[in-house]
């Protein structure tokens, strides 16, 4: 993905579409495996998710955590020179976050998915375990995406 520096307003026509078409890609990526996620769980023994209304908010969690925690905005240039123990930058702590959640999320998927292609119906505690991993990596990546435009915003 292409970090850009430079504002909205003076990027091209082709590369605002070029940045609305992979945000909606991303959108949809989060979606689906929010959906395969309940459809996981909805299969298990769990009987967490039984409603149409509760897959649409994980489809629409999931959308949002692709969305907001992939893309990040560049780090303000003040931030990224200040240490954090040695480890790395406070911009790094926030890539790390993004990185993680969308970790997490995509193997909840992977999971998901694989047991429904090989027809396994997940117990409870298997498919609880999914389901949080999804849960805490879409958090993750919610946070992270707020978090890099929160301090975009603040240094502009």
């Amino acid at each position: 993905m292409v970090k850009r520096s430079e504002s909205w307003r003076t990027r091209s026509l082709i590369s605002r579409f070029a940045h609305v078409v992979e945000r909606t890609g991303l959108a949809l990526t989060g979606g689906s495996c929010g959906l395969f996620v309940a459809a996981y769980v909805a299969r298990s023994d769990f009987n967490l998710i039984s409603s149409g209304g509760a897959i649409a908010a994980m489809m629409i969690y999931g959308a949002a955590g692709f969305y907001l925690g992939i893309d990040l905005p560049p780090a303000p240039e003040r931030l990224s020179e200040l240490p954090l123990r040695r480890l790395g930058s406070k911009t790094d702590a926030v890539e790390l976050l993004s990185a993680a959640g969308t970790f997490l999320a995509a193997v909840a998927a992977v999971i998901a998915v694989s047991s429904i292609i090989l027809d396994e119906i997940a117990r409870s505690g298997n498919a609880a375990t999914v389901l949080l991993g999804w849960v805490a990596g879409a958090s993750m990546q919610i946070a992270a995406g707020i978090t890099a435009r929160l301090r975009a915003e603040a240094s502009s």
